[in-house]
C-alpha cells in the first residue's frame, strides 16, 4: 500500500506479478476511516478480478503518451509546414516550449505573451532590417526595441527576444510575421491548451 501526493480523492490498483494499491493523499484528507476502507476494498476487487494488468498497461501508455505532448508541439508545427508547404517553424519556438510546457503558470507562458510577444518582436525586426539595413547597430536597436515594446504592452515572452536576430540572419519578407511567426505561435498555444487541460487539475491559461 502506497500514498501519492495528489489532491484528488482516488486510489488505484497497479502492478504485474505482485499488485499494489496507491492511495492519493486527498483520499486520506477528505474521507473518514470507513470510507477509506470502502475505497481500498474496491481496489482489492480489481486485483481479485484480474483487472490490474490492463489498468497498469493503460496507465503506462497514458503517462508516456501525455508526457510526449510537449515534444509533439514542434512535431505538429513541422508536419503542418511540410504538408502545407509553408514556413511554420521558428528557431525561438524551442525555447517557447520550455516555458509553455515546463512553467505554464508564469506570465511569460500565457497565450497573450506567446503570440503577441513573438509577432511584435518579429515585426520590429523586419522594420529595422528593411528600413535601416542589416547593420550591427540596427540589429542591436531592434532587439532593444522589441524588449521595450513587450514590456510596455505587458506581453514579455523571453524567447521572442531572439526573433529580431533571426530576422537579421535570414532577411525575409514581411510575410515572415505571418508564416511562421503568428501561425506557429498559435499552433503552439493550441497544443499547450490541449495538453495542460488534459493533464493538470489547474486550468490553463491563467488568462488570455
Amino acid at each position: 500500500l502506497y500514498v501519492t501526493n495528489s489532491p484528488l480523492v482516488n486510489a488505484a490498483a497497479l502492478g504485474f506479478d505482485k499488485p499494489f494499491i496507491v492511495i492519493n493523499s486527498g483520499t486520506l484528507e477528505h474521507l473518514d476511516r470507513e470510507e477509506q476502507k470502502v475505497l481500498v476494498a474496491h481496489e482489492v476487487g480489481h486485483i481479485i478480478s484480474g483487472h490490474v494488468l490492463y489498468r497498469t498497461v493503460a496507465t503506462i501508455l497514458m503517462t508516456f503518451g501525455l508526457g510526449a505532448l510537449p515534444f509533439l508541439a514542434i512535431a505538429v508545427i513541422t508536419l503542418l509546414a511540410q504538408s502545407l508547404h509553408v514556413a511554420l517553424v521558428l528557431g525561438s519556438f524551442g525555447a517557447s516550449c520550455v516555458l509553455v510546457f515546463g512553467y505554464p503558470d508564469v506570465p511569460f507562458s500565457q497565450p497573450r505573451n506567446v503570440i503577441i510577444g513573438h509577432v511584435l518582436s518579429t515585426v520590429i525586426g523586419l522594420a529595422f532590417v528593411h528600413f535601416c539595413g542589416p547593420h550591427w547597430w540596427s540589429v542591436a536597436l531592434a532587439v532593444g526595441s522589441a524588449i521595450a515594446a513587450m514590456m510596455i504592452t505587458r506581453t514579455v515572452h523571453p524567447p521572442a527576444g531572439s526573433n529580431p536576430v533571426i530576422v537579421f540572419l535570414m532577411q525575409p519578407g514581411w510575410d515572415f510575421a505571418l508564416f511562421p511567426t503568428l501561425t506557429g505561435a498559435v499552433i503552439l498555444v493550441l497544443v499547450a491548451l490541449f495538453y495542460h487541460n488534459l493533464t493538470r487539475e489547474a486550468r490553463w491559461p491563467k488568462y488570455w
